[in-house]
């Protein structure tokens, strides 16, 4: 699949953008006075912003706050395309973030588990069974020091 062009965006969805990186939970009638616009306005905003893609809103928790006490970064090396192992890798449950890169490894991924008999299964069973899998690296995370998501729009 081709990858998308960025979508233009003006300056008045940048900055609701940017309202909701503050707080997600940010009323439309709030934004709207920040922005200018009516709350209706925001709404419809907001809806073509998550219909495109463009954001989701979301709850941000701590796994460890929710019952997952694992957390690790995986580097894979893989023979043959590296996409196509992407694709695979994005359909198991426990991988949350899925990136192709360059340098030591050809796609990094994040998993969170329960515990370490479970990041263990995923690795044997899920990650070094694909086809093309040569080789993979975890780093297992010690404490999450900081993890934010308002970097703003360009």
């Amino acid at each position: 699949m081709p990858e998308q062009p960025p979508i233009a965006l003006d300056a008045v969805s940048k900055a609701i953008i940017e309202q909701l990186q503050e707080d997600g939970r940010r009323s439309y009638a709030a934004i709207g006075k920040a922005v200018g616009l009516s709350e209706a306005a925001v709404r419809q905003r907001v809806q073509r912003l998550t219909d495109s893609g463009v954001m989701q809103i979301v709850a941000v928790t701590d796994p460890v706050q929710v019952g997952f006490k694992r957390q690790a970064m995986i580097g894979i090396k893989c023979t043959g395309d590296s996409h196509a192992l992407s694709e695979e890798l994005s359909a198991i449950d426990a991988i949350d973030y899925v990136v192709l890169t360059a340098g030591s490894f050809d796609v990094v991924v994040e998993v969170v588990c329960e515990d370490d008999e479970q990041l263990l299964q995923i690795l044997n069973k899920q990650i070094r069974s694909l086809a093309g899998v040569t080789s993979t690296e975890t780093l297992v995370y010690l404490k999450l020091v900081k993890q934010q998501y308002n970097w703003g729009t360009r």
